[in-house]
């Protein structure tokens, strides 16, 4: 089986810094794309940044110029640096990825998420 482990999240003050870790483990073939998502009380999850094939990058409108993904293959791992955070940016965050786990199978795969609280 495969897991993913974040890292990272805390309380922040409006215009703070964090950064989030994701490290995967387990049986992994390969790594197609690691990425966050993140869900705040009352609201749907939603995709905050995604890293494909370990160099093309996608952002949600909202964290743009903000956010920033970055990976390691080497470590199996997704980093996403945040900052100018916002109120806003309060949420639980998830990491994700999907996964080659052996020659004909793909799976996606979640963490089990960490809290950003973004508050004066």
């Amino acid at each position: 089986q495969v897991q993913l482990v974040e890292s990272g999240g805390g309380l922040v003050q409006p215009g703070g810094s964090l950064r989030l870790s994701c490290a995967a483990s387990g049986n992994i073939f390969s790594i197609l794309s690691m990425g966050w998502y993140r869900q705040a009380p009352g609201k749907q999850r939603e995709l905050v940044a995604t890293i494909i094939g370990g160099s093309r990058t996608y952002y949600a409108d909202s964290v743009k110029d903000r956010f920033t993904i970055s990976g390691d293959n080497a470590k199996r791992s997704v980093y996403l640096q945040m900052d100018n955070l916002k109120p806003e940016d309060t949420a639980v965050y998830y990491c994700t990825s999907n996964i080659q786990t052996s020659q004909f199978v793909f799976g996606d795969f979640w963490g089990q998420g960490t809290q950003v609280t973004v508050s004066s």
